[in-house]
């Protein structure tokens, strides 16, 4: 039983977050240890399991990010922990001049080059968002197609892969 099934609601990108906190905290009050305090040792067991279940179903459900590499991971479209996808050559290319930006800024800092490099990952970032929403907005498990996986799956690399570069480039942002 995946965490959308824990909490009985369907498998989605896009979820509400008032009904993953609802079913979230209807689970807490049913499995709770301090709930079955009075219980066998076995209810009590199984008691513990699902509240520390029902934590993790709830943690990840309510992050958009952890969800979609939950999804992504559950439909078998991603790989382990840790483990870089490949990443298109037509992004890769675009990459290339803000990754020089930052290797610049590594040796002398310059305010404009960073504010350039730092609009230029924001802008990338936006139009990776804009392309995406429809299909995570549309998105079914039963209706959609692998293609559309794939397709969340390279944003998802994409995303990472601008994360890690904004992060480095905050290590020259001035104080």
């Amino acid at each position: 039983m995946n965490h959308f099934d824990f909490f009985g609601i369907p498998m989605s990108f896009i979820v509400d977050d008032a009904t993953i906190r609802t079913r979230y905290l209807q689970n807490s009050r049913k499995y709770h240890p301090d709930f079955h305090t009075l219980a066998d040792e076995e209810a009590r067991s199984e008691a513990l399991e699902l509240s520390t279940r029902n934590n993790e179903a709830f943690k990840i459900l309510s992050d958009p990010d952890a969800r979609m590499r939950y999804i992504l991971q559950e439909k078998g479209v991603l790989g382990a922990e840790g483990e870089q996808g490949s990443l298109p050559q037509d992004f890769l290319l675009d990459m290339m001049d803000i990754n020089e930006s930052v290797m610049e800024l590594e040796f002398d800092f310059n305010q404009q080059l960073y504010q350039n490099a730092l609009n230029s990952l924001q802008k990338m970032e936006n139009e990776l968002e804009t392309a995406i929403q429809p299909v995570l907005k549309n998105w079914t498990e039963q209706q959609s197609g692998d293609q559309d996986l794939i397709r969340v799956r390279d944003f998802f690399y994409k995303k990472r892969y601008l994360l890690r570069t904004k992060e480095n480039l905050s290590k020259f942002a001035p104080a």
